[in-house]
């Protein structure tokens, strides 16, 4: 019985050593250091809108939240507004970009 429980007890050690080395090993796409305000996701809603651009596709490149557009994608500035950002219609959504850093800070659908 005494090996028993020192072998289950052993297992489950062993198991949460894995899981740990595992969990060392996922990468995680930085996320942006930019919040935009309310006032000014209604902005960019609204602009997008009125300004629709043409879907552009980037095989093999999925754009998501904190990743990085590369720098042969042309931004599009969000013009009579305060927003210092820019956008870009990529596989049909539109990605909102920090023209600084070209990282995605918000993916509107």
């Amino acid at each position: 019985m005494k090996s028993s429980l020192k072998a289950a007890v052993a297992g489950v050690i062993l198991m949460g050593g894995t899981a740990a080395a595992m969990a060392q090993n996922v990468v995680v796409a930085p996320q942006p250091d930019v919040v935009i305000a309310p006032e000014q996701q209604t902005v960019i809603r609204s602009y997008v809108k009125r300004e629709p651009l043409a879907s552009i596709s980037l095989p093999g490149i999925e754009l998501n939240l904190g990743s990085t557009v590369p720098q042969e994608v042309e931004l599009h500035t969000i013009k009579e507004s305060s927003v210092p950002y820019q956008y870009v219609v990529v596989n049909d959504r539109t990605v909102v970009v920090d023209p600084d850093t070209r990282q995605v800070i918000q993916v509107l659908n």
